[in-house]
Order: C-alpha cells, then structure tokens, then sequence
C-alpha cells in the first residue's frame, strides 16, 4: 500500500477505537426494545451525546431498512423512517454479522459532504436483529496528526484517449523556448540553485515557466519566454543557500534539465511537452505529445536504466 492509503488506514483504526464501546452499550440498550420505532428513537436520542462527533444515529433492519428516525442533535427526523439503505455505501459492502465496521468515507446525499459511517450488528436472541448506523462528518473529526509525505516509484499516467489516437499525425514544431534552450536552462538552473525556488514547470511548447518560490510558496509565477530567457530575473529572487531539506542535490538540477532537452529532441512524433522538477520531494514530472505523463524520483530518472 501507498503511504497515504496506509495513513488513511491509521486514521480509521484510531476513530474505530474511540467507538467500539459507546456504539456496543448502545446497541445493548437498543436491543432491548426492537423494533420498537418511538422506544428505538428515544434510546438513540439519549445515547447520541456518548458516541464522540457523532452528528447522525439510526436504526436498519438486516435488509437496510431504516426502522428509527434520524435521530440527531436537534431533533428526530421522521421523513427518513422506512428508507431503504440497503445500496449506501456503509451496507453495500460487507455488513457485520457480529461486531463493528467503520466504512469508507464517501460523500452524503443529506450533506454534500466527506462522511464515514460506523455500523454495529445489534444482536438479539442469539441472531442479529438489525444494525445501528452513526454518521460523521469529516469536519468534525478530530483525527490524528499524521504525516502522508513520501517519495513514490514511477508513477505513469495515461492521457486524453483523443490525443493518443492522433499522436502520429502530428509533428514536433520548434518553439521559441526550443531556439533559447541554453539560455533558458542556464537560467532555471541558477534559480533553483541560487534563488531560491524550489519547483518549476518548463512548458516547452508554449515557451513560459512557472516558478515557486520557498519565500512565497503559495504563489506561484508564471513567465514568458522573453522573462525566462533574460539572466536579470534573477535578480527579482534574491540569492539564498540551497535548501537543507532538499532531496535532490544542486549538480542534480542541471543534469535533470538537460535530460529534459534530450526528450524534446529525441523524436519528432513522441516528445516531451513540459517537464517539472521539486527540488524538495526530489520529484521529476513530464508530459509528452501523446499526453501521457510520468512521475518519477530524480535519481531514478537520471539512472542509465531509466529508458522511455
């Protein structure tokens, strides 16, 4: 598993901890008067404060029929009585036989928002009677403080289908960045390496750049051609040390802008359109004519068996 499905994984076991046992003594105290809908309702109304961030609990029958209200903070909502839940995505998975399940989080129909539904087999005479059902919505969890930073393996991305079935009636045309190649790679070099940005998109079909800056870099800038090729924007970044937590190293920067020109130049029919470099994830992206698009460590790329 990818790091940030293993960090979704840890946010869901930790609010699963935090529910099993409220949802277990409620489900205790619902069991004792199913399926009775006024006897359900006021047990769910006066449990719903012990389930924390809970905005939302209701009763199912074992075909996902609703047989409570929607019972929240403010009020008992009858209309939902009687609904069929039974292809929502918190019962069209496996539903718990015995036990606790927290779904995936999937996006309201009542809301229009992120939301994850924890369900609880209510047992009864040695079979389950029903489930109850407690809805929260994401911006009210507090989840755990968890980091989802990584470096990926190759990464590739396939494009708009129309554009790869025409890809070899077209014919690389010579931009005006193309004619300015050195220029413009002796200049993004110093400013990756001396000015302090961090990431940059060279658009090599429509001759501009796009610049982040570490002083700034919420904002990002875009220059044409005649910007990006004149040595004195450098002086609108002012000089700083290569960053300390940057993963890719400075004698990187050039050879990864080279191998960028390689791609352009390399065929006439497949070629490259636009390629980034982050100096900090150490992350090289491209997008060819076809449109597809690769995504893949610097030191992979510049690595002798990195072949396209």
């Amino acid at each position: 598993m990818t790091v940030i499905v293993n960090s979704i994984e840890e946010q869901k076991f930790a609010l699963s901890t935090k529910l099993v046992a409220p949802m277990e003594h409620l489900a205790r105290q619902c069991a004792e008067v199913w399926p009775d809908k006024a006897a359900l309702d006021r047990v769910l109304q006066q449990g719903l404060a012990s389930i924390p961030q809970c905005r939302l609990v209701y009763a199912l029958d074992p075909s996902g029929i609703q047989i409570s209200a929607n019972v929240a903070a403010d009020k008992l909502h009858e209309k939902f009585y009687g609904q069929d839940l039974s292809q929502r995505p918190f019962m069209s998975n496996v539903v718990p036989s015995r036990g606790f399940i927290l779904s995936d989080v999937y996006i309201s129909r009542l809301t229009e928002r992120p939301t994850v539904t924890a369900v609880l087999a209510v047992p009864k005479d040695e079979r389950v009677a029903g489930f109850i059902a407690a809805d929260f919505d994401l911006r009210d969890l507090s989840l755990s403080d968890t980091s989802h930073t990584s470096t990926p393996g190759w990464r590739q991305i396939k494009g708009d289908p129309s554009i790869r079935q025409t890809v070899f009636m077209q014919q690389r045309a010579i931009s005006d960045l193309d004619q300015h190649i050195d220029d413009v790679i002796a200049t993004i070099n110093e400013l990756m390496c001396e000015r302090g940005i961090f990431h940059v998109q060279i658009h090599f079909s429509s001759s501009r750049a796009t610049l982040w800056p570490m002083d700034d870099p919420f904002s990002y800038q875009v220059h044409v051609l005649d910007e990006i090729i004149n040595p004195a924007v450098c002086l609108a970044f002012r000089k700083q040390p290569y960053p300390l937590r940057a993963t890719v190293r400075p004698e990187q920067v050039r050879q990864v802008l080279n191998k960028f020109r390689q791609l352009r130049e390399a065929d006439d029919v497949i070629y490259l359109r636009s390629g980034s470099l982050n100096i900090i994830n150490g992350i090289v992206g491209l997008t060819f004519s076809c449109d597809g698009s690769h995504y893949i460590p610097a030191d992979e790329f510049l690595s002798d068996e990195c072949k396209f």
